[in-house]
């Protein structure tokens, strides 16, 4: 039985699909009225069919996604959006200055119980330069965390990444602590990605050397820009190694981009964890 492709190039891709599931198949070429397909035979074609409609659900074009300079590598520009929420944050923080307040990490509310403020505290920023230089350094370094892990799962993972990196300046910072800010998460990116070929070392030892010139570049450039004089290091370092944890869970998980079940779920906790947080944060402003 015949099953029609697009392309010849689709028709290839699937025959390797087929193959990998112990399918035997043949590439048919185009016969008018019908373009490229694939031949199975009757007793394998609806595992066949199975087959490759999981394949391309777990495959949907994201037109945000874009490939860089070598193949794998991946920028997502969805991370503009991040960019602009922060944007957002800060000139609504300007106008009402009760935000600010009521949304930062203050030691003493967050024992108290005020949880929320480790996320609010993300999105808020002292000026504008403290803004420019987050979301400068954050757009590019974000859109490639969710350019390896998912547009969901890597803006999720982030995110903790922030939340981590201001519960670990809570931990050990005064009580009296007050702090505000996305570097935590701008670091934590820098730990997401530079664990991402933790896999390669699974399947091949060889690469170990891959691995840690990785890891120690991104721990360089960790010092180079999270321990500049006048930066909350706590919150920097905090970020960095909740991004290198995550990094260590999620780099492992194959085709985690393109799950697309995984990363609309991570999309909506994204969303759940910025709206519910700020929801109590002007419940309790006060």
């Amino acid at each position: 039985m015949r099953i029609t492709a697009r392309s010849r190039r689709q028709a290839l891709d699937w025959s390797l699909v087929l193959a990998s599931q112990g399918i035997e198949c043949t590439v048919a070429a185009p016969e008018p009225p019908e373009g490229w397909g694939l031949i199975v035979s009757s007793v394998d074609y609806p595992k066949a069919s199975e087959a490759l409609q999981m394949y391309q659900a777990e495959n949907r074009h994201w037109q945000w996604r874009r490939q860089l300079f070598k193949p794998g590598l991946l920028f997502d520009w969805a991370s503009v959006a991040w960019a602009g929420l922060v944007i957002f944050f800060f000139f609504l923080s300007e106008s009402r200055p009760g935000l600010t307040a009521a949304g930062r990490v203050d030691a003493y509310s967050v024992w108290r119980g005020e949880w929320w403020r480790m996320f609010t505290a993300v999105w808020l920023h002292g000026d504008v330069g403290h803004m420019a230089a987050n979301v400068s350094l954050g757009f590019p370094l974000l859109g490639l965390t969710m350019g390896r892990y998912g547009t969901g799962a890597g803006l999720m993972a982030a995110y903790l990444t922030g939340a981590g990196g201001n519960l670990f300046d809570l931990l050990f910072s005064p009580r009296t602590l007050l702090s505000l800010g996305a570097s935590g998460m701008v670091m934590g990116t820098l730990g997401l990605l530079a664990v991402q070929s933790v896999p390669l070392w699974r399947r091949n030892p060889h690469v170990r050397a891959y691995l840690i010139s990785a890891i120690v570049a991104g721990m360089m450039l960790f010092v180079f820009l999270g321990l500049s004089p006048g930066t909350d290091f706590m919150a920097h370092a905090g970020g960095f190694l909740t991004g290198l944890f995550l990094g260590g869970l999620l780099a492992p998980v194959p085709r985690l981009a393109q799950n697309f079940r995984v990363n609309f779920t991570a999309g909506i906790l994204f969303l759940v964890l910025t709206l519910w947080p700020w929801w109590n944060a002007f419940q309790h402003r006060g």
